[in-house]
């Protein structure tokens, strides 16, 4: 069991969502310090306040994921802070509506840089620091998109097949160290994500609204029920953790229809899976 009173954990994205949950559900663990990140000052403020009037040593540490000198100095000040670190959580990710066509080169980059190349520089940064331990774990967000792919997803679909990839081949590449490695994915959540999400240079501006709403329709599990899912994961040392009903029926039929598995969750549905209206 990687997860213990002496685990330092460090989550990104932590300041609302399955991030700030999640920060919570390692407190309620009793662990001896947690370390939470996101860019959102004033979530990350809120997730601050919450984890310290459990008792647990936090600090908050404001940062930009996709830029690796600020992983880097955020290294530096948990080492200041707790001495050393024994989980990392790849949390922090965004959204973009429109198809291809709607985004733009530059829509594409800013998603990957954030939920892909975050997830690379925390594991670069990080790991040295995990090696050194007695027993370490990295667990890595990706998403039932990291299983599935639907239209209007291309760009986030592409960073979450990466960070499963990526996560998949740095487990087996780890598997005879202390590091234990775990991909998530979660199916619908009800977090900010949808309202949050940008969008895409030609993408009408009604299909936000439209994208909302379908989001609220499907999210059904909370970020505390995904938090114990991820916690329990960790302990159990599962490499893949999958969150909600929905993810695990999508596991089962992307594996049984391959190449026609959303032919089969139209059919389940009742229409046609495009967060427009027609």
């Amino acid at each position: 069991m990687t997860l213990s009173k002496k685990s330092v954990a460090v989550v990104t994205g932590a300041g609302s969502g399955i991030g700030q949950a999640l920060a919570l559900r390692f407190a309620q663990e009793g662990i001896a310090g947690i370390a939470i990140a996101d860019l959102n000052e004033k979530g990350l403020e809120e997730t601050f306040s919450m984890v310290e009037k459990t008792g647990v040593p936090v600090s908050k540490h404001v940062i930009d994921v996709s830029k690796l000198a600020e992983i880097q100095r955020f290294a530096d000040e948990v080492i200041a802070k707790h001495g050393y670190a024994t989980h990392l959580v790849n949390n922090a990710g965004v959204g973009v509506l429109g198809t291809f066509q709607q985004l733009s080169l530059e829509d594409f980059e800013w998603l990957m840089n954030i939920n892909f190349w975050g997830v690379v520089y925390g594991c670069n940064v990080f790991l040295p620091i995990l090696l050194e331990q007695d027993s370490a774990h990295i667990v890595n967000i990706s998403s039932v998109f990291g299983m599935i792919a639907p239209p209007e997803q291309t760009a986030y679909c592409a960073s979450k097949f990466a960070v499963r990839g990526f996560t998949e081949s740095l487990r087996h590449e780890l598997q005879e160290t202390n590091v234990r490695v775990s991909s998530v994915h979660p199916g619908g959540i009800k977090t900010n994500i949808a309202r949050n999400s940008r969008i895409g240079k030609n993408t009408p501006e009604e299909y936000k609204k439209q994208g909302v709403e379908f989001f609220d329709k499907v999210a059904q599990t909370s970020p505390e029920k995904a938090a114990d899912v991820i916690v329990k994961g960790i302990k159990a040392e599962n490499p893949r953790i999958l969150i909600g009903a929905d993810a695990k029926a999508i596991n089962i039929v992307q594996r049984l229809f391959p190449k026609k598995y959303l032919k089969v969750f139209e059919l389940i549905a009742g229409h046609k899976l495009d967060l427009r209206k027609k």
